[in-house]
């Protein structure tokens, strides 16, 4: 056992202690069928050189955004990272540092956390926001669970065209607190409101959707409202710097996937969550909230505050069992939007706007379709008539396109058609190129 420090010695008192004899002891549970019998079949250990060449090697045979062009998105985005992320979040004292319990050694950080609610309140155009959760799917089942403790209803109404991962993390919330899910359909790309329950403690909308429509935010609060139900939207904040927010239609919650502000793809993680809510809600927000407040001196200073709203505190009466925040990440994010403020970021949802409707207009003369006809923002259905759509996928790969993602697993009617995102970043020579080995792909 090269890797434990404990002595043969150690072990034994530790057995001793708890009152086993030996480690298999401790396994008894495990049947003896099921149990390792001998050496593991596992090649010898290498030294250090050889095992790094090694590790390249098994490296090499991924592809990477280097190899590849990428025009899949579905809820992690290529967008360009300015190099001021990298060099604010990898220094020590952010990169290592775990919580900021003790304010008066944590205000840098602590202010840090206090600037991404702020922004992240603003992008929404809601009242606050929290230090941010694990991701988007885990942000849209506390706003649930939050709704179901405001309105005391057991029915959560969620649309179809909510991404599928989302929905999924959302069940498993709502049955683990004997919440019922309803899905109501997305005929056309777009929601119909009109299937809401009188009985929903909340109505759950993306905007844009899963399949890059822009949901009718007006109506989705009409139909909320109509039942009495909280409404929660789903937003993509880079939308956000050029759509109208979802505040603006009056969301009671928004949250969202803070990914594409700073974040890189990596291989679907680590991400970092959005909450934003009302102000009469602050004492119900899961997580963590920073506030600012004074010293005894008259100075600007920064806290944790309404702890014990979390489990930490008082578990038996806890808003969730949410205790920490994606602080790296979050601070990431912030970096991102103060390098690129309010116009910069305007500039890169234009671009996402000009490139996403050169590659609908470019895509569709290659022989696909548009699948739904509702306006997109960075992200549409392109329908292959009569191809299976993984199959395309796969072919353009060959192409060093790494081409969208393939609906047919999540929804079997749209088997022949792929999600296809389009970022800020994508060029030119890049859509024809895709457009090109698509014509071939469909011939």
């Amino acid at each position: 056992m090269p890797y434990i420090p404990h002595t043969e010695e150690d072990r034994q008192e530790m057995l001793a202690t708890i009152g086993a004899k030996t480690i298999d002891e401790l396994f008894r549970e495990i049947p003896e069928n099921l149990r390792v019998k001998g050496q593991l079949n596992i090649a010898p250990a290498l030294d250090e050189a050889r095992l790094y060449a090694h590790l390249v090697e098994i490296a090499a045979k991924n592809l990477d955004m280097t190899k590849v062009t990428c025009f899949l998105g579905a809820g992690i985005y290529d967008r360009y990272i300015p190099a001021t992320v990298g060099a604010i979040i990898s220094r020590g004292e952010f990169l290592t540092a775990y919580t900021p319990y003790q304010p008066e050694l944590s205000q840098g950080y602590l202010q840090s956390i206090y600037e991404f609610q702020s922004m992240v309140a603003e992008l929404y155009g809601m009242d606050l926001a929290n230090a941010s959760m694990y991701d988007g799917a885990t942000a849209m089942a506390e706003a649930a669970i939050l709704a179901h403790g405001v309105k005391g209803r057991t029915k959560v109404i969620v649309s179809e065209a909510v991404h599928p991962h989302y929905r999924q993390v959302l069940d498993t919330y709502c049955w683990s607190t004997s919440l019922e899910v309803v899905t109501i359909p997305a005929p056309g790309g777009a929601t119909d409101f009109s299937k809401t329950s009188d009985e929903a403690a909340c109505v759950i909308v993306q905007y844009p959707n899963f399949f890059g429509t822009i949901e009718d935010l007006a109506a989705a609060r009409d139909a909320a409202e109509k039942a009495g139900a909280m409404f929660i939207v789903v937003a993509d904040p880079v939308a956000c710097a050029l759509l109208k927010p979802p505040g603006e239609y009056g969301a009671d919650i928004v949250v969202g996937e803070g990914q594409p502000m700073g974040v890189a793809m990596g291989l679907g993680g680590p991400l970092v969550g959005l909450l934003a809510t009302k102000q009469e809600h602050v004492r119900r927000i899961p997580g963590r909230i920073v506030g600012r407040t004074k010293d005894v001196n008259g100075k600007d200073g920064y806290v944790m505050t309404l702890r014990t709203r979390e489990q930490d505190i008082r578990r038996e009466k806890a808003t969730s069992n949410i205790c920490t925040n994606e602080a790296l990440m979050a601070l990431a994010a912030t970096v991102y939007m103060e390098a690129l403020g309010k116009n910069g970021m305007q500039k890169v949802a234009e671009g996402s706007v000009r490139n996403t409707q050169y590659a609908m207009k470019k895509l569709t003369e290659a022989g696909a379709k548009l699948r739904f006809t509702g306006k997109v923002f960075g992200e549409f259905t392109l329908q292959l008539p009569g191809k299976d759509a993984t199959q395309v996928r796969d072919t353009l790969l060959k192409d060093n396109i790494l081409a969208g993602l393939p609906l047919g697993p999540y929804y079997p009617n749209l088997k022949d058609c792929l999600l296809v995102a389009v970022t800020e970043i994508r060029t030119k020579e890049q859509i024809d190129h895709f457009a090109d080995s698509l014509k071939r792909a469909l011939a």
